[in-house]
């Protein structure tokens, strides 16, 4: 019945017949526990004509919850990880876990019970679920939103366009209509006014995708992910001591003790730090900006050392 139940769950029309064959017992013990789901409160309407069988539908109360064993687990890490999530969940989410707990046989508490782990660290920028549910509803309706933010004196209004997390934080990227441009607002900050205004049509965005334009714009850039300096060099340590810390640079093996490293950041002084964090000889291998700011940050560090 549990299979049955995770295969209806596709969304889709399922012939009897076809369920059958999928579940591997006989057409009518797919009926039996079609019943059985019904009285559970799970709304299955069969669909009559050559194309019919059973579907899901949407029902008005929460039936009850039937995980497998393996969605059991993936549930109690999830809930276990909501406080880095950013999201300000942590008593429900310790709630949930316990109501699930409760109900699960001896076998499967017992599995759940023995995963502890350090998650990330908690986000010190918490968003209260209701803020994020009205602007995912602004966002998923494509209806203008207007809302207070941060110390800004006049509210703002916006035509979202998507809702991105990252490093725990929530931002949402939308059309600003007072500033005529792309904006990026933290949740956050955000203080939503109701009800939300006029539907808007869709506008597109200067990147391939909501994720690649927030990481442009962190970056200093309007439109392609990647650093305004970005530089390359020759490091003298072997592979496996420098890859875990090259961030979103890149990095190949020479020989056994050196790798060529490309690393970006804001300035041509951020590059050089990003090198020298390592602790080993390197050599600046290109462009000439960053030779040029080596050799000028060479000079200001021997000045501080005679101060």
């Amino acid at each position: 019945m549990l299979a049955l139940l995770s295969i209806l769950q596709a969304q889709r029309v399922w012939p009897g017949e076809m369920l059958a064959e999928r579940l591997g017992v006989t057409p009518r013990t797919v009926r039996r526990d079609i019943d059985r789901l019904r009285e559970l409160g799970y709304r299955i309407r069969a669909v009559k004509g050559p194309d019919g069988g059973y579907r899901m539908a949407a029902g008005s109360d929460l039936p009850p919850l039937l995980f497998d064993e393996d969605q059991a687990v993936a549930v109690a890490v999830a809930l276990q990880n909501a406080p880095s999530s950013g999201v300000d969940l942590d008593d429900a989410a310790q709630r949930a876990l316990a109501t699930i707990r409760q109900v699960m046989p001896s076998r499967l508490r017992h599995r759940i019970d023995g995963i502890r782990f350090i998650g990330a660290d908690t986000a010190t920028a918490r968003v209260a679920p209701t803020v994020l549910e009205t602007v995912s509803a602004a966002v998923r309706n494509r209806t203008t939103l207007r809302f207070d933010y941060h110390e800004d004196e006049l509210p703002r209004r916006t035509q979202p366009h998507a809702i991105v997390a990252r490093n725990g934080r929530w931002y949402l990227i939308g059309w600003d209509l007072d500033r005529d441009d792309w904006r990026i607002y933290r949740l956050d900050r955000m203080s939503p006014r109701t009800p939300t205004g006029a539907v808007f049509p869709p506008r597109a965005l200067p990147a391939p995708d909501a994720r690649t334009y927030l990481s442009a714009r962190l970056k200093g850039s309007d439109a392609v992910d990647r650093w305004p300096c970005t530089g390359e060099i020759v490091i003298d340590l072997p592979l496996h001591e420098v890859a875990p810390f090259v961030g979103d640079g890149t990095v190949e093996e020479l020989t056994e003790g050196s790798c060529r490293v490309g690393l970006g950041s804001w300035s041509w002084d951020g590059v050089l730090a990003s090198a020298v964090r390592f602790g080993a000889p390197f050599t600046i291998m290109g462009p000439e900006p960053l030779c040029a700011a080596a050799r000028d940050l060479g000079t200001r560090l021997g000045a501080a050392s005679r101060s």
